[in-house]
């Protein structure tokens, strides 16, 4: 294994380690990297920032876009201190990152109460099965602009 995937990930640890220390967020720091290089950087701010969405994994992703002004990270590794939940996992598909690197998995947070396993679960099930309620309203007007945007000649597909 080339040596600059370790000290990325160990980067990434580092961003924890600070953010536990200086009382910023959950124990998670994540990095956005090409060919070794560091792109950007992220740590968890989800109770410093009152935002439930700014996990490491998310920061970093909307740091190294804004940097490289682009919503496409094809080709970016993302390195970071725990294996990504749900939320995070799905933003690296949506941004096309190429590899997912991390250190701590799902178990190892589970244990000191980042548990993600109840949303893996639902996530597997039919959507009338979870204990979210979802129900769909006027889904002819849902699919009419979808279709709109299907016509629009200039659209920006990703």
């Amino acid at each position: 294994m080339e040596q600059h995937h370790i000290e990325l990930i160990r980067q990434a640890i580092q961003l924890a380690q600070h953010n536990i220390k200086h009382a910023l967020g959950g124990p998670f720091g994540a990095i956005i990297a090409k060919d070794g290089v560091e792109i950007a950087s992220g740590c968890n701010s989800v109770t410093t920032g009152n935002d439930p969405t700014a996990h490491a994994e998310i920061m970093a992703i909307r740091s190294a876009c804004q940097t490289l002004n682009t919503w496409d990270l094809k080709g970016y590794e993302l390195y970071t201190s725990c294996e990504p939940c749900p939320m995070c996992l799905g933003a690296a598909y949506w941004a096309g990152v190429s590899k997912i690197w991390f250190s701590a998995n799902r178990e190892d947070a589970s244990l000191v109460g980042f548990d993600d396993s109840d949303m893996y679960r639902e996530l597997s099930k039919p959507i009338e099965q979870r204990t979210m309620k979802m129900s769909a309203l006027i889904p002819d007007e849902g699919r009419a602009l979808l279709e709109q945007w299907l016509k629009k000649p200039d659209r920006v597909e990703y």
